[in-house]
Order: C-alpha cells, then sequence, then structure tokens
C-alpha cells in the first residue's frame, strides 16, 4: 500500500513533539470575519479554553510558535497579523502596531474567554502591548520578546530590509531556502525548510512567492513603523506605560535590543521582569523552553 504524503500544515508537529518528548496536541486553523471585510486567521492549540495568546513578528506567520506551544503543553491561541500568514492584506498597507491592535483585540474577543497571558514577539509585542493598554480586561499579563518601544527600525532590522529588498518570488522553495540560509535565517537547513515552507505560497504561474505583505511593499512598511517611532507628537512608550497587568521582556542575547534599550525599559517599567537568554532575535524559535518556562509561571501566579 503507497505511503500518502502529509501535506498539511501540521505535518511537522509529530515529528517535534517526539523530539521535545512532548504529546501532539489537537491543532486547527479557525478564522474570523472582520467588520471591513478582512479575515483574521489563527491556530487552536489544544482542548479546552485558551489560556495563552501569542502574536509574532514582522515577516513571520503563527507557526513561528509551534516549538514553545508544544513545550507550554497548555490551550493556545496563535494567530496570523494582518498581511501575514492565512490573515487578509490591508489595502492600505497599514501595519503600525496601533492598527494591528484592532484585529488581535477582535480575535481575542472571539476566540479567549477567560484573560490571557499575550505574548508578543518584536512587531507582535508592540501590537500586544497597545491590546493590553487598551483593552485591559482581556490579558492577565504581558509578555514582550525582544522588543522595547522606540525602538531604531532602520538599525535593528536592517538584515530583514536586505533580505526582502531583493527576490520575492523563487522557482522553487529551495530556492527560497537557499536565500535564507545565505543570510543566517532559520539554524539547520531543516528548521529553514520548514520556516520556507509556512512563509511561501505556489502561485498559478508555479512560481513560488513569500505569504506575508511586507515582502512586497518592504519599504513602505519599515519607512512607516520608523516613522511611528519618530513622530514627535507620539509617545512610542504611551501604550506600554499604560498596561497595567504585570510585564515581562524577554531579551535575546544576540537579538535586536541594545543595553541601552534594555535601560530605557527598566527606568520606565520599574515593576517589569527582564530575563535575558542565550538567544538570537527569533527567541521563540532558538530558545523556546525559556518562553514556556516564563508563560507556566505566569498561569500558576494567575491561578493562585
Amino acid at each position: 500500500m503507497p505511503v500518502v504524503e502529509d501535506t498539511s500544515e501540521f505535518r511537522y508537529l509529530p515529528g517535534q513533539a517526539a523530539a521535545f518528548g512532548t504529546s501532539t496536541p489537537e491543532a486547527s486553523r479557525v478564522s474570523l470575519s472582520l467588520a471591513d471585510g478582512r479575515t483574521l486567521s489563527a491556530l487552536r492549540y489544544g482542548t479546552g479554553e485558551p489560556e495563552v495568546t501569542f502574536v509574532h513578528g514582522a515577516g513571520l506567520n503563527a507557526h513561528t510558535w509551534d516549538a514553545v506551544v508544544l513545550l507550554l503543553g497548555r490551550p493556545a491561541v496563535v494567530l496570523d497579523l494582518a498581511g501575514h500568514g492565512d490573515s487578509s492584506w490591508r489595502d492600505d498597507a497599514d501595519y503600525s502596531p496601533s492598527t494591528l491592535a484592532h484585529d488581535v483585540a477582535a480575535g481575542l474577543q472571539a476566540w479567549a474567554a477567560r484573560p490571557q497571558v499575550l505574548v508578543g514577539h518584536s512587531l507582535g509585542g508592540l501590537v500586544a502591548a497597545s491590546v493590553a493598554a487598551r483593552h485591559p480586561a482581556l490579558v492577565r499579563e504581558l509578555v514582550l520578546v525582544d522588543v522595547v518601544p522606540g525602538l531604531d527600525t532602520d538599525a535593528a532590522p536592517s538584515i530583514l530590509r536586505e533580505f526582502y529588498s531583493g527576490a520575492t518570488d523563487f522557482a522553487s522553495r529551495e530556492d527560497a531556502v537557499e536565500r535564507a540560509q545565505a543570510f543566517g535565517f532559520g539554524g539547520s537547513r531543516a528548521d529553514t525548510e520548514r520556516g520556507v515552507f509556512f512563509n511561501t505560497r505556489v502561485r498559478d504561474d508555479g512560481r513560488v512567492e513569500w505569504k506575508h505583505h511586507f515582502a512586497h511593499i518592504i519599504g513602505h512598511a519599515f519607512d512607516a513603523l520608523q516613522s511611528a517611532n519618530s513622530d514627535a507628537t507620539h509617545d512610542p512608550w504611551a501604550d506600554l506605560t499604560a498596561v497595567s497587568a504585570p510585564v515581562t521582556l524577554i531579551r535575546g542575547e544576540k537579538g535586536f535590543l541594545q543595553a541601552s534599550d534594555v535601560a530605557s525599559f527598566e527606568r520606565r517599567m520599574p515593576d517589569a521582569a527582564v530575563l535575558t537568554v542565550a538567544a538570537g532575535h527569533n527567541v521563540q524559535e532558538t530558545a523556546p523552553a525559556s518562553i514556556a518556562s516564563l508563560v507556566t509561571e505566569a498561569l500558576v501566579r494567575s491561578a493562585r
């Protein structure tokens, strides 16, 4: 009897679970129709009401959190931000944190019956801070992963700008993997192949292209974020300093944050915790156990 290849988006979970020594959770994709006609897409993991919601960074997608979810072993929702993964692109190309926060809040209201430990990486962290400030009833604790407000979006992710300023489509996924490996993304080749699988799609003409909108408007996207951070009429820290829930910052030793960024965070958020781990910017991929452990501690605290 011929072996049928698993082509689903959850094909990698059993192997990852086996490597971590965890069980494979129930997993499904869900979607929400938004008021403006766009679709917000997300992954549901586990059974029971979600306790944790994860938000990815620019140019990534919900599956960047798979390892964390497996190690955590708790019911979770993992969102695709607008313009990423299976969520709709925005016609106005507005991917500022305050705009994206409206979608995330709608997702929490639809899929989470209880206040969440809200975990956001990079751009997703700024979005999560905006949600926590504006919808405090939805968030029990906030975890930021390698990001603080006011981060220099020109200097820090310059490698991302360079990466996506090149080809946006390829003859095959193997070609996309080669480019990602050349920039040092993804760790092992197997990890890079998995990341490219989730972050690309095959067009009708057979060409492979990046799924997220940022790859196609990279200059505009980063310029818009930089403009928001440098706007003299807007304090980029306003949302985070307004958050009433406990806040923790996880910093990758080789990530985007500099010592000055962390010092600013500690000065403005004296009651927040800071954890530095041996990882790059994508801590959820290179040190997932650190995030899973911290989130577990947050859930235990809130259950007392």
